[in-house]
């Protein structure tokens, strides 16, 4: 390994002020939503109108700008470099497409059927449980650069993870979203889930991967040009994530209020989850002897969410106003203090692992 990708960066720069506190960002934006959904039902209801094809076109916009500026930071030329350390990327994709959805599936019918049975009606139960499966089902693909950084992570290989990870999401993410839904008797509407996956993540992913190729060559070949290309669109990201939370919030506003522990029933499984995840991903890079600097982002991209996706998908399938695009949405909000213990931990036991 390079001198350049073995120099730890330090764990304080590796959140800007934003992320630090994406947490409370996205409570605030959630109080927005709630009241504006209690103060201007009317606007809401012409927001929730402005559709086309069972897609919200504001909403469209806003994940747009979301999803964007992370997939012109997706580089597939780096996957020509998959066989240098397989061992990380066999976890990442086992623990991601063969175990993390399944247990996601399996915990929100475990809590939604059984353990909340007389707290939630049956009805709005499976509604969440499908917002949990879209969650299950998507990997991150941003802010795992975050962790890995904070890890001490090697970038390269972190790079090669996300570039993998996304190209089987174009294949996978449809199929076992509808074969989870069918287990658990949720209507798919195929044309509607194909067309979510071309929109939010096919489409994204060749603009972004065009855009990328333009600034390079623009810039004689230096890959550096887009790192400052996104950082000037990373506003916009902001803008469309906080608005996107505020906008599902005011559709839920009379739900939330009528039910207030609702948030932190939805909260629950999602923990479980993520814990859990990280803890078989890790454990299984350290029995296989996987150096920390690739173990550690290895368990981060299963454990964290691809939530733009889960959020864009939730809303083309059920509605803006529905219970799964709100259990996709209380994933941002555990997402990010839920990382920070588990980047605290990885840190603690680096040790435990063989050297890079």
């Amino acid at each position: 390994m390079s001198e350049r990708f073995a120099a730890p960066a330090p764990a304080e720069s590796a959140l800007g002020t934003f992320e630090r506190f994406l947490s409370i960002w996205v409570a605030l934006a959630i109080a927005a939503g709630i009241a504006l959904g209690l103060v201007a039902p009317g606007l809401v209801g012409q927001l929730a109108a402005f559709e086309y094809a069972s897609v919200n076109l504001v909403v469209a916009v806003l994940i747009w700008a979301m999803i964007y500026p992370m997939m012109v930071g997706v580089d597939f030329g780096s996957i020509k470099g998959i066989g240098r350390k397989p061992k990380g990327l066999v976890i990442t994709l086992v623990v991601n497409w063969l175990i993390k959805p399944f247990t996601m599936a399996a915990l929100a019918v475990l809590f939604f059927d059984y353990l909340y049975s007389g707290l939630i009606p049956a009805a709005e139960g499976d509604q969440y449980i499908a917002g949990l499966i879209l969650l299950g089902a998507a990997p991150c693909t941003a802010m795992v650069f975050v962790w890995s950084q904070m890890t001490r992570g090697d970038p390269a290989y972190t790079l090669v993870q996300v570039s993998v990870n996304d190209l089987v999401m174009i294949v996978a993410f449809a199929p076992i979203v509808a074969l989870l839904l069918g287990v658990t008797d949720i209507a798919v509407p195929w044309e509607t889930l194909l067309l979510s996956v071309g929109l939010y993540v096919v489409v994204p992913l060749v603009a972004g991967a065009i855009t990328r190729r333009t600034v390079v060559s623009g810039h004689g070949g230096d890959e550096a040009a887009v790192d400052a290309f996104t950082a000037r669109l990373k506003p916009w990201s902001i803008i469309g994530l906080l608005a996107t939370v505020v906008l599902l919030f005011a559709f839920q506003a009379q739900t939330i209020i009528g039910n207030p522990l609702l948030i932190v029933l939805i909260a629950i499984p999602i923990i479980i989850q993520s814990y859990g995840i990280f803890a078989l991903a890790y454990f299984a890079a350290k029995a296989w002897r996987v150096p920390h600097n690739i173990a550690a982002p290895c368990a981060m991209i299963g454990t964290s969410n691809f939530f733009e996706l889960a959020v864009a998908v939730a809303i083309g399938l059920f509605g803006l106003s529905s219970g799964a695009a709100l259990a996709t949405v209380v994933g941002v909000l555990v997402e990010v203090p839920v990382m920070l213990t588990l980047v605290a931990y990885a840190n603690r036991t680096r040790d435990r692992f063989p050297a890079a």
